[in-house]
């Protein structure tokens, strides 16, 4: 009798088992289903990573001793051991309801590539991205491949140049920062750097905990702006990135944006594109006063006009317009890879309206943008007249983006609307028929910018 009474209990006790077993079964399924929508990757690792343990590791963590059967064959964890598992999942669950129910939390990772060619204002504009503290945001890594990889321009080297800087891009937004040692010169020791180009214009580089104390006799040829650092800790910096919600990088060193398909269709990024231009006149009379030595034949022709403009200097000008044309039709047609994913700002709307510009491009990024954010952007696009250098992004915005009208002569600006105009013509810029329409500022040289650009 005794016998038939335990029985039950037993079966009892194995029905509870098996029905805590497949409630914890449901729940992992359903956890792991939003995870893969959300492109939590780093949920995703962490996960495995637990699942994925000895028994004694395990034990270990939740502060128990693990069974010396499971010890031995390696089998599963304890129920006691599940649980804690489970609990660390369904806080994860509860974190991500949250984000999908919309309470402000910045939502899913996003990778923000903005796009551009050298004096478009890509600066100013990346700072939109580094002041935003959840952000983690590099300029300019690819300063280190150019230099340490040789491509002559054009045919096969071009697109050569163009998968390195790719693969280089899909490194870093996955915040392997640890392929930058390959290219930096000379090579870090220990991962350790103080000749990271410009780190000083990425704030996360320049804070706790990668901004390490400051080593004496150690010269660091791109330091932090306002603290000293010690030598850049690569290994700190890939930590860092990995903690911060998003990654945001900008690079004027890739331009064929059909090389950028591989990225975006990668399930472990998120990948939202934002292709700056600006009017190429403006750009010709920046690039001469940043580089004045490389463009010492064009101001002697300017001036003196004895010696023609030599034919492979026009044809570079032509090249880079085309190229930057070319990556904007692409985007503006809307593939279906890049479809939601890419963006087109002109700089000179950005002048015009920082702010606006800021929340639009944001709102396509998928991110909050911070009362941080706005402040920066008050204080450095009202900035006093004489505080405009070459390299500064701190402007009186409205003012400067119209400056170079009178500056370039009109017969550069003729070479630079013959050689661009299909350029011109796609992002709205007009051409100017003499000296007076250039220098007149009743006359407009910029159309209405259209809402197609967002895709």
């Amino acid at each position: 009798m005794e016998i038939r009474r335990a029985l039950p209990q037993d079966f009892r006790e194995l029905l509870h088992c098996l029905k805590m077993r497949s409630k914890y079964a449901v729940l992992l399924v359903f956890v792991v289903g939003l995870v893969i929508i959300e492109k939590e990757n780093n949920f995703i690792s962490r996960v495995s990573d637990k699942l994925k343990q000895s028994p004694q590791a395990l034990a270990e963590a939740n502060g128990t001793e693990a069974s010396p059967a499971l010890a031995e064959n390696g089998s599963l964890a304890s129920l006691r051991e599940l649980d804690a598992a489970f609990s660390q999942l369904r806080s994860h669950l509860r974190n991500i309801t949250l984000q999908l129910a919309g309470d402000g939390d910045p939502g899913p990772r996003r990778h923000v590539l903005l796009m551009a060619t050298t004096r478009t204002g890509s600066s100013f504009v990346g700072e939109f991205f580094n002041q935003q503290g959840s952000i983690f945001y590099l300029f300019e890594p690819l300063w280190h491949i150019e230099r340490m990889v040789t491509f002559e321009p054009g045919g096969a080297n071009a697109v050569g140049s163009a998968l390195v800087y790719r693969d280089v891009l899909k490194q870093l937004l996955l915040c392997d920062l640890y392929i930058l040692e390959s290219f930096i010169s000379p090579a870090p020791e220990g991962h350790l750097t103080p000749f990271m180009f410009r780190r000083g214009s990425s704030r996360s580089l320049c804070e706790e905990p990668v901004c390490t104390p400051s080593t004496k006799k150690v010269f660091e040829k791109y330091h932090c702006k306002n603290r000293r650092c010690g030598p850049l800790n690569i290994t700190l910096a890939a930590e860092a990135c990995r903690r911060k919600q998003h990654v945001a990088l900008k690079t004027v060193r890739i331009r064929q944006l059909e090389f950028l398909q591989p990225l975006v269709e990668d399930p472990r990024l998120d990948v939202r594109i934002i292709q700056l231009v600006r009017d190429p006149r403006a750009v010709l009379a920046s690039r001469m006063v940043a580089f004045s030595g490389k463009y010492e034949t064009w101001k002697k022709w300017a001036s003196e006009g004895e010696a023609p403009l030599h034919e492979e200097e026009v044809q570079r000008l032509r090249g880079n317009c085309e190229s930057i044309r070319l990556s904007a039709e692409l985007g503006l047609r809307r593939p279906g890879w890049l479809r939601g994913r890419y963006m087109l700002v002109r700089y000179e709307d950005v002048a015009r309206a920082p702010l606006q510009k800021a929340e639009e491009m944001y709102r396509f990024a998928g991110l909050p943008l911070t009362a941080q954010v706005e402040e920066w952007i008050g204080k450095n696009t009202q900035a006093p007249r004489d505080s405009s250098g070459v390299y500064s992004t701190r402007k009186n915005s409205s003012e400067q983006f119209e400056k170079w009208r009178f500056s370039i002569p009109f017969k550069l600006a003729q070479v630079v609307q013959d050689a661009c105009a299909p350029a011109m013509r796609l992002f709205g810029y007009k051409l100017a028929g003499s000296p007076a329409a250039l220098a007149n500022r009743s006359f407009s040289l910029l159309e209405e910018a259209q809402p197609s650009w967002v895709t």
